[in-house]
């Protein structure tokens, strides 16, 4: 059975939470960020409600709509609704409260965050650059990343290539993907070409099948693969720091903005929903609008006679 307590009563414990807080080595700037949420939640409840009056989840969700009304973002909603259902855990197990007015609280979903695309006119120049490199090494991961690149691939799909899943003359490349969807994407013909030149070279212990691999002939891991492609940004005096997620996401931009061809990037990334397309791609649907007004019968507008 629950009980109710006033709001004067919710503020009486903060320093012994706080105190709890410090004996399990919390940071002194994490204690103080968990004052100051506490405090801001005290302070929105003493502005509309007396002390007296009897808290339920209520008053919390409305300062909640409170914060977010002043433009916090999901994350720091996140962030203190958390600090909020923590002070309540501490006042049900040491101050003896038996209250659920935290549970059901939830923070809106942040918004998933997706790296920006990088303009095709730098990254051409940077492979272009690459090409020179005569060494092994270099060899190998220029044809890593134009592949990376040029199949629009996960780091763990790249890692993951056989070299019979790459058809040259064909020009395809059959990629397993998440939940072990086989799916086929076209292979361009510099990462062909850079393939071809990687094969020759191509260090492999007994057995080993993978497209991309260590010195010691091994199959390169996916830490690996990261480093090195911050070698290969440096090298090619790139202006940012890359990651495999970034060179994905600029092939979907890429690909979208000269095809406009949404369902196509959809299967080309091995996305099952296209609302992950949508989102991933940060799809302009201002685009969309004008495509649909001139192409719709419906959507045409009559010029005036």
């Amino acid at each position: 059975m629950t009980a109710t307590y006033t709001l004067a009563e919710f503020g009486n414990h903060i320093d012994a939470f706080l105190e709890r807080m410090r004996q399990r080595n919390l940071s002194a700037m994490s204690i103080t960020a968990y004052q100051r949420d506490l405090q801001q939640l005290l302070d929105i409840l003493a502005e509309n409600h007396s002390a007296q009056e009897r808290l339920t989840a209520q008053h919390l969700r409305q300062v909640l709509m409170r914060l977010s009304q002043r433009g916090l973002s999901a994350r720091s909603l996140a962030r203190k609704i958390s600090v909020w259902k923590q002070y309540i855990i501490h006042l049900r197990q040491f101050e003896h409260w038996q209250t659920d007015i935290g549970d059901g609280l939830n923070a809106p979903k942040a918004p998933k965050r997706l790296p920006k695309a990088i303009a095709a006119e730098p990254l051409n120049q940077w492979f272009a650059h690459g090409e020179q490199h005569d060494d092994a090494m270099g060899i190998r991961d220029q044809a890593m990343f134009e592949v990376l690149y040029g199949c629009g691939l996960r780091l763990s799909e790249l890692r993951d290539l056989n070299v019979q899943d790459v058809q040259l003359e064909a020009g395809w490349v059959t990629v397993i993907g998440k939940g072990h969807h086989q799916r086929q994407v076209p292979l361009g013909l510099k990462a062909r070409l850079a393939i071809e030149a990687y094969l020759p070279i191509r260090q492999a212990a007994a057995d080993e099948t993978a497209l991309f691999t260590s010195r010691l002939g091994k199959r390169i891991g996916t830490r690996q693969i990261q480093i090195r492609l911050d070698i290969w940004a440096q090298k090619q005096q790139a202006d940012r720091h890359l990651s495999p997620h970034m060179l994905r996401h600029s092939y979907a931009s890429h690909v979208l903005q000269n095809s406009h061809n949404i369902r196509a990037v959809q299967e080309l990334l091995g996305h099952k929903q296209l609302s992950t397309t949508q989102i991933y791609t940060s799809l302009d649907f201002s685009h969309l609008s004008e495509v649909y007004d001139a192409t719709h019968p419906r959507a045409k507008k009559h010029k005036s006679k």
